[in-house]
């Protein structure tokens, strides 16, 4: 009896103790897993997505800045298609919807009818925005969401910093001008997103 009792215990301690050894291999598992979470996901992948909105939103800003003070004769409408590869998901899925095609019927109805009405600065938006509604699958699923999106944001960033600094007379006085600085870093920034989103997506 007293061994049946001390077996049973011995059984009893050592499942137990089988038990707590594969907890614990689970939680370091787990704990690796998240450390691996974090460092690709948490680390890469949210900071590409914030450089993607900070990109988007530079564009947006030398947009306006160009239809106000600014002034260029940079090709500038480049910014267009560079912000509707940008724009982040939730902006450019309230565009592509009900809202986006509303303002698009709106705008086309005005450019019609009330051409006069028209602003010229408005005509860059509106043009973005009706690339949004009318854009196929192709172009606004996968392109967008690939490396050929991120290329072709490369592509109009570069040739947009080198005919920036073209038109300001040099590197160092598109940087030293007090009214060329914003417009500098802006177009800069513009080049940052689509180096470090092919360099995550590369290795």
């Amino acid at each position: 009896m007293w061994k049946g009792s001390s077996l049973k215990m011995k059984t009893d301690d050592m499942a137990s103790s089988v038990l707590s050894s594969d907890f614990k291999e689970l939680g370091e598992a787990a704990k690796r897993l998240a450390d691996h979470v974090i460092k690709l996901g948490g680390t890469g992948g949210f900071f590409t997505s914030t450089l993607a909105w900070i990109a988007s939103f530079a564009a947006i800003y030398l947009l306006i800045l160009d239809k106000t003070n600014w002034r260029t004769k940079i090709l500038t409408a480049l910014l267009v298609p560079y912000i509707f590869l940008t724009l982040p998901s939730i902006i450019f899925d309230i565009l592509r919807g009900e809202i986006g095609k509303w303002i698009a019927f709106v705008a086309v109805i005005m450019r019609l009818f009330f051409p006069q009405n028209i602003k010229s600065y408005l005509e860059m938006p509106g043009a973005m925005i009706l690339i949004c509604v009318v854009a196929p699958s192709l172009v606004s699923d996968f392109i967008r969401d690939s490396w050929i999106g991120v290329a072709i944001c490369l592509g109009i960033g570069c040739y947009l910093l080198q005919e920036h600094i073209r038109a300001s007379g040099g590197f160092r006085n598109s940087f030293t001008k007090s009214n060329g600085i914003s417009n500098s870093v802006g177009i800069v920034l513009l080049v940052v997103y689509p180096v470090w989103a092919l360099l995550f997506i590369l290795f």
